[in-house]
């Protein structure tokens, strides 16, 4: 089976080298090791050597050196909506307390469909709508699980 075991980033995609499509949700973006089949049938091993986030017009580096362009799938979002920034601002804090992943875009934050956290919303004065739409979520979130192992060292003087 083909390996593919680098993500080039958008900005340096040479688009004359992409053989095929791959779409995946967010939650599938998210990968380190899997099997996976783009849109036009390549099926590739992707092997990185840490968990990353394939991005929306990101490409998967095959390893014969052709690319698999990375396009985010549309998903059922939550367009949440409020009166004023100071109120909009007031629920992202909210949201992040709850640890879910969201997109902060200009006047409006973006969340995976969940009704509960609909209800809160609506319970906290915010206008929401259901949309079908890539979900880029805000990454800071991803990358806290891998630091656990750097800082919890006790006991270790250094110098």
């Amino acid at each position: 089976m083909i390996r593919a075991s680098s993500i080039i980033r958008r900005d340096a995609v040479d688009a004359d080298r992409i053989v095929d499509v791959i779409t995946l949700d967010h939650g599938d973006r998210h990968r380190r090791r899997i099997v996976l089949k783009a849109d036009g049938g390549t099926a590739f091993l992707l092997d990185l050597d840490r968990a990353d986030i394939l991005e929306d017009g990101d490409a998967i580096r095959l390893d014969s050196g052709w690319l698999v362009e990375v396009k985010a799938a549309s998903e059922r979002l939550v367009e949440v909506t409020t009166a004023g920034t100071l109120e909009l601002l007031t629920l992202a804090w909210h949201i992040g307390n709850r640890h879910v992943p969201a997109e902060i875009a200009d006047g409006a934050i973006y969340i995976a469909y969940d009704h509960v956290l609909i209800d809160m919303l609506h319970g906290l004065g915010a206008q929401t709508r259901i949309v079908e739409r890539p979900f880029r979520p805000v990454r800071g979130a991803y990358h806290h699980h891998d630091h656990g192992a750097h800082t919890h060292h006790h006991g270790h003087s250094h110098g």
